[in-house]
């Protein structure tokens, strides 16, 4: 099963499911801000993107520049401030059932196609 972890209010989200559409592909798509996800689901899909918490954060977003920048956590905890904050969550991440990708740009999504 294809998933997309999207945030309809994001241009590069939108990008990756229009693609994905494009492609005559129907994913599941899973509004993440509406239903943040736990603490297990993040690290399974740092596991399937092959990437530590700090490589998915948002360091644009205002939460991490006024908060965030410069200050050192593990990795646990980066799961944390990730699960309290979901914007801070690149977007959109593609998962299949042992691989994922961030779509940004688009063309990551085709590894998983």
């Amino acid at each position: 099963m294809l998933k997309i972890y999207h945030n309809p209010q994001c241009q590069k989200s939108r990008a990756g499911l229009k693609y994905l559409q494009d492609k005559g592909l129907n994913p599941e798509i899973i509004l993440y801000l509406k239903s943040p996800l736990s603490e297990k689901t993040l690290e399974t899909l740092l596991t399937k993107l092959n990437l530590k918490p700090i490589d998915i954060i948002r360091t644009q977003e205002d939460y991490y520049r006024k908060n965030l920048k410069g200050k050192k956590f593990n990795d646990h905890e980066w799961i944390r401030i990730i699960f309290q904050n979901p914007r801070l969550l690149k977007r959109p991440i593609i998962e299949r059932e042992y691989k994922a990708v961030i779509g940004d740009p688009v063309t990551n999504i085709n590894t998983l196609l």
